[in-house]
């Protein structure tokens, strides 16, 4: 069907060309306020100047020429220059049936742009932790929206495998390990990875704090430790490619993947491309040296080479040391100018990175743009606020995150103890119930993260998060099992049915049909604007509204058989756009609960 606020731009147009002899294209309309009857406003206001009337007599002049010459429309009412407009029942049962008549209502075809899109991107020394599973979930969710606004998607990250951070897990290891193995432990291998991270830390500590005592500087101790000298030396003789070296890195990068693999798969998440900082380390060299012939970049006296943005409002940034080794900002030059050489089809990318790099990557989309790519224009920071919890910040280094795996099942945790205590799933097997507490526990936890702006910190309370009542996504999967419960009783064929046109409307019927009829412009904006926020507070919304219909009305109870099948219906396109929108945001729901 043809959108309504279309058809009503159409008639407002007409309706301004025989009223006053003037043609107007723009007009702002919105849906009515639920104060106030009617179903979309048009604001008057705007449209005083031009026709020199006041909004009374103005509104009602539009007012009664739409509703004499447009079909769609039945009555209207003004208030205080708003002219509120009533669409007929005719209009909502083709609205209806066309929802129920469309496959994959929602999702947009083809719209010829191609997105790579950037999240997780985790270093090999630890677990993934809470602030990563916002990344991964906003990442994932953003992908997901893209390809249903008619994007085709790949979905990348790159992998932190090097560097001293790495040496510092590997030098712990060596150490302190006694030869220390995921199976010998029993334990996943990025949180046994993790715990050597840690334990350097401790051991690194302590050096410095007898140094001091036997009377150096703080920053003398820190680089005199010689448990730091020793990362220091193994970097070194890493990027010297030292057999044994890079044979304990290749063994204790592959105990992280392991773990991370799993870590994914519980979560939810996955990847079509993997890059790695141990080959795309040094990318970008090539560029700069470019950069440098055309005059884009300038060498300094000790040799380093660095871009001048002080005329656009930055400062000037490094882009080589004076050694030669590259930066970051180094690689991730290369690494984009890579990407599209992989994929010769993209036609943008979308980096998902906490707000701490906010400066970095205006000034990697600067330099790609001075370098003359054109496609640097395309990029995108997903930028995103940190995740506290009520105990503070999180530290990897003293060992104070929030582990995701812990974290899962935790979450897992409190959705049984809640769904033992309401008591509903006595007949459950025990691996439905399993399935169940992972259902309810992720989708909470999930819901819960993405539910909030992306650019907006975030207090994550796990208990709250769980709560079956209000803005959650126990919630809104607990109104997705009822709906089922009420269709599973029902047999009415609803595949391919009419609905009766005979049938009229109650207004609550009419608002959940609008509610469901925004499916559609809720996934093409928040593709747009990047925001998986968008689509769980319209599925909240959604079920809000189900939940007021499914109090209001008797569905099953209901003695005319025409409405009592067009309320089936309704009740099963609310579940599928339910089902559709939390499976954009990676969140399962169940059949029962």
């Amino acid at each position: 069907m043809q959108d309504i606020k279309e058809i009503l731009s159409k008639s407002f147009k007409q309706a301004i060309i025989a009223l006053f002899d003037q043609e107007i294209d723009a007009f702002e309309i919105q849906p009515t306020r639920k104060e106030f009857e009617g179903d979309y406003t048009l604001v008057v206001f705007p449209l005083l100047r031009l026709l020199k009337s006041n909004p009374q007599e103005l509104a009602t002049k539009i007012g009664t020429y739409v509703c004499d010459h447009t079909a769609e429309v039945k009555d209207f009412n003004v208030v205080k220059g708003f002219l509120n407009l009533s669409l007929s029942d005719s209009y909502f049962k083709n609205l209806m049936q066309d929802i129920h008549q469309t496959p994959d209502f929602g999702r947009h075809q083809n719209n010829g742009k191609v997105v790579m899109v950037e999240y997780s991107s985790p270093n090999t020394n630890k677990p993934l932790h809470l602030g990563h599973i916002r990344n991964n979930l906003l990442g994932y969710a953003v992908a997901e929206i893209l390809k249903a606004s008619g994007s085709k998607v790949y979905k990348t990250q790159i992998i932190n495998d090097r560097g001293i951070h790495i040496c510092k897990s590997m030098v712990a290891w060596r150490k302190f390990g006694n030869g220390e193995t995921p199976e010998s432990s029993g334990q996943k291998g990025d949180h046994l990875v993790g715990k050597y991270y840690v334990l350097f830390d401790q051991k690194y500590r302590e050096q410095k704090q007898e140094l001091q005592q036997q009377g150096l500087s703080e920053e003398e101790a820190s680089k005199e430790a010689p448990i730091f000298k020793e990362a220091q030396k193994m970097l070194l003789q890493w990027e010297a490619s030292d057999k044994e070296t890079v044979a304990l890195w290749e063994t204790m990068n592959s105990w992280v993947y392991s773990g991370f693999s799993q870590t994914y798969d519980r979560l939810g998440v996955d990847f079509d491309q993997l890059y790695y900082e141990s080959d795309t380390y040094l990318l970008g060299k090539e560029v700069v040296q470019e950069g440098l012939d055309k005059g884009i970049f300038f060498t300094k006296e000790d040799g380093s080479v660095w871009i001048d943005l002080t005329p656009d409002g930055l400062d000037e940034k490094i882009v080589l040391r004076s050694d030669g080794t590259a930066v970051y900002m180094t690689q991730d030059i290369g690494t984009a100018i890579q990407r599209v050489k992989d994929y010769q089809d993209i036609t943008g990318m979308v980096y998902t990175v906490g707000n701490e790099q906010d400066y970095h990557f205006k000034v990697l989309f600067l330099i790609l743009s001075k370098l003359g790519y054109d496609w640097s224009k395309d990029l995108y920071h997903l930028s995103y606020g940190m995740v506290d919890l009520p105990s503070g910040k999180m530290k990897s280094r003293e060992g104070t995150v929030v582990d995701a795996d812990d974290l899962m099942q935790d979450m897992h945790n409190t959705a049984k103890n809640i769904s033992e205590e309401l008591g509903k799933i006595e007949d459950f097997t025990d691996a439905q119930k399993e399935d169940l507490f992972d259902v309810i526990g992720l989708g909470a936890l999930k819901y819960h993260i993405l539910k909030v702006d992306p650019r907006k910190r975030i207090l994550f309370d796990p208990q709250e998060s769980v709560d079956f009542q209000g803005n959650t996504g126990p919630f809104i999967q607990y109104t997705y099992a009822r709906i089922q419960s009420i269709l599973r009783k029902n047999t009415n064929d609803l595949q391919g049915v009419q609905i009766d046109s005979s049938i009229s409307f109650e207004g609550i019927e009419k608002e959940l049909i609008k509610n469901l009829n925004q499916f559609p412009e809720t996934i093409a904006l928040a593709a747009n604007q990047y925001s998986p926020a968008l689509v769980a507070n319209y599925t909240y919304q959604l079920v809000k509204t189900f939940n007021s219909f499914y109090q209001q009305l008797s569905i099953l109870g209901e003695e005319d058989e025409g409405k009592k099948v067009f309320r089936l219906i309704l009740a099963h396109n609310t579940a599928e756009v339910i089902e559709d929108a939390m499976a954009l945001l990676g969140i399962r729901v169940p059949q029962r609960m």
